[in-house]
Parts: structure tokens; C-alpha cells; sequence
């Protein structure tokens, strides 16, 4: 089946972005409040510079703590809050009067690395800084030449090395599960193509895209003719297979920028994006000549199908939502009133005469 990517967009980032807006939010809360609370503790001990820039950065942290749900891309806030934190754990590690417990901090590199930036750029952020914590810790700490030290080097690195191997296998298939989850959320679970919900989710999209720019789009509203007949005929196994059967006769011949939707039953939707009214209309009636001209084979028969078409145009036929579904709606139904499987792309509602 033709792939429908219409205008979905994915971060590539391990969690969802409002997970990651939340994780943001408690990382720079929690960060910026020890950071304070480390500030008083310096100037106890007569550190006033230091205590000064804890509590410069801890400030700045509980304000990026409050902005963090509004901002448009997340990706520079975390690689601003990654890098420094991660430069500073190796500092602390070199500071003449750190303790040798301070290495730990370099554990939390890979977990906040993939949870923040997803698999791959959590790997490339996080190897480096793990290699350079592991030779800082060998210069400093570790002896080589002791039974004792050379298990307290083994259990160190051993750690460290676990850590990243589980961080990176779990989020392997943390995001393989969340990408099967999304994909049941917004997919029609029998013929596979988007839902009803999602496809008024892109629906509004277009509209909004096309607010904001000159950009043209279609709304294709389809109904398959005598659909009940089909069940009734045949049975409802072969319904089933004859809804699936057009989806992928449809699918051949869109574009991949197109979407197509089960909005119930034998309803279903398209998008053709960056489309005119010209073109709309010849893709349709392509759709709906080479849907009649491809029966379904079922039990060694073919079982004929046909839809009808009503297709509604942005800008051109309405500037809403509502008033361009209501428009390819009146269509599709001036469709069935005059005889079905056709298109139609001009008109308003069906009126009494048009039938008479």
C-alpha cells in the first residue's frame, strides 16, 4: 500500500515530546534547586564566587524550568543543559580536593542522554564523555598495582559499560514499542490506513498550513455503492476484504504527500496535498475509473466495486474546516443522487430539482 506520510512529523527523539517537556521540567527544577542549595553551602564556606555562579545558573535553571512547556524546539535546551552538565561531572573529577566518590555522576550520562535525545545521537553524546570519565579515573584513582585496586577499576568500568549496554538495548525497544502503540493509536486496525481521528488531526493541519501560506490541498469524501449488497450478497468476510481491496487500489495510484482515512463503515477520506482544482478532479477520476476497472477476485469470482467521489477544494470552495467537509459532503451525496460511481467537484447541496 502507498505510503501515507502526509504531514507528520517525528522528532527522532527517544521520548514523545511531552514526555520530554515534563522529564525537562523536573531535571531543570531538581538541578536549579541544588545548585541553590549548594550556593549557601559554598558561601559557609567562605566561597562567595562559586556560590555566586551556583546561584547565577540554579536561578536560570528554575526560569528555563517555568519556559520549557512553551517553547517551539527542544533540541537546543537539551544539548545547552547535556553538554555543561556533562563537562562539569568531568570537571569535578579533576578538582584537587574532589572525592572519589564523584565519578558516580558520570553513570547518569547515558540514561539522561537516551531518554532526552533517543538511540543514536544517545550513543554518539554518551561514549565519549564515558571514555573520558574512565581515563580520568584511571589517571586519579585507580592502582594498578594491587589486587584491590584492580577490582575497584573492574567494578568501576564493568558498571559503567552495563549501564550504557542496558540503556541502549532498553531503549531499543522501548521506542520499537512505542512506535507499534502510535501506529494502533492512529491506524484503521482492518485496512491499515489512518482512523478517523488522526485523519481530522491532518485534516486540520492542511487547513492550518494552508492559513498560513498559498499552498492548495483536496478533501475527498468517498462512499463505496451498495456496500450493503455486498455484505448481504457475499457475506461480511468478503466486506471486509472488499474495503481492504480498495484501499490498496487507491494506495497505488496516490502520492506518497497524500492520506487516505477510514472515517466508518464504507466512508473514507483523502487529503491531496498541494493540489489544484484541475488536478484534483483528473487524480479522482483516475481513482474512481481504475477502482471499477479492478474487481475483487473472492472465491474464484470477481466481485465489482465502485465508489462515489465528492471532492472539495482549499481555498477555492471554502477558507474553514467546516465549510470545505460540508462542501465535499454535499458533493459526494449529489454523487448518489445522480446515478453513483462518478466525481463530483462542482455544486452545492442537492436541491429537489436536481433530482426531479
Amino acid at each position: 500500500m502507498q505510503k501515507q506520510q502526509g504531514m507528520e512529523r517525528r522528532t527522532g527523539a527517544g521520548l514523545e515530546d511531552s514526555a520530554r517537556r515534563m522529564l525537562l521540567r523536573l531535571i531543570f527544577s531538581c538541578t536549579g534547586l541544588v545548585l541553590c542549595g549548594f550556593a549557601l553551602l559554598q558561601f559557609r564556606n567562605d566561597n562567595a564566587l562559586l556560590a555566586t555562579l551556583e546561584i547565577l545558573v540554579g536561578s536560570f535553571l528554575l526560569w528555563a524550568a517555568w519556559k520549557i512547556t512553551r517553547v517551539r524546539w527542544l533540541t537546543p535546551w537539551i544539548y545547552g543543559y547535556l553538554l555543561p552538565t556533562f563537562c562539569f561531572q568531568l570537571y569535578i573529577m579533576l578538582m584537587p580536593d574532589a572525592s572519589m566518590t564523584a565519578f558516580v555522576w558520570v553513570y547518569m550520562v547515558p540514561i539522561l542522554a537516551y531518554l532526552l535525545l533517543g538511540r543514536r545521537a544517545g550513543l554518539m553524546l554518551s561514549v565519549p564523555f564515558m571514555l573520558a570519565a574512565a581515563v580520568l579515573y584511571l589517571l586519579r584513582y585507580a592502582d594498578m598495582e594491587s589486587a584491590a585496586g584492580l577490582i575497584d577499576v573492574g567494578n568501576a568500568v564493568i558498571c559503567g559499560l552495563m549501564i550504557l549496554l542496558f540503556v541502549h538495548f532498553y531503549e531499543g525497544r522501548r521506542a520499537v514499542a512505542q512506535h507499534s502503540l502510535e501506529r494502533m493509536a492512529q491506524r484503521d486496525g482492518l485496512t491499515g490506513v489512518y482512523n478517523r481521528a488522526r485523519f481530522q488531526q491532518l485534516f486540520a493541519q492542511y487547513v492550518e498550513q494552508g492559513q498560513r501560506s498559498s499552498d492548495g490541498f483536496a478533501l475527498v469524501l468517498l462512499d463505496v455503492d451498495h456496500f450493503k449488497q455486498v455484505n448481504d450478497s457475499w457475506g461480511h468476510e468478503a466486506g471486509d476484504r472488499a474495503l481492504q481491496h480498495l484501499c490498496r487500489v487507491l494506495g497505488k495510484r496516490l502520492r506518497s504527500s497524500d492520506v487516505i482515512g477510514r472515517l466508518g463503515g464504507e466512508e473514507f477520506g483523502l487529503l491531496l496535498h498541494n493540489t489544484d482544482a484541475v488536478a484534483a478532479e483528473q487524480l479522482v477520476q483516475t481513482l474512481c475509473e481504475q477502482l471499477e476497472r479492478s474487481p475483487l477476485v473472492w472465491q474464484d469470482r470477481p466481485l465489482q466495486l465502485t465508489a462515489t467521489f465528492g471532492v472539495a477544494c482549499w481555498p477555492r470552495d471554502a477558507d474553514d474546516a467546516a465549510g470545505l467537509y460540508r462542501c465535499a459532503d454535499q458533493r459526494l451525496y449529489r454523487g448518489k443522487a445522480f446515478g453513483r460511481n462518478r466525481v463530483i467537484s462542482e455544486g452545492g447541496p442537492l436541491l429537489v430539482s436536481d433530482i426531479g
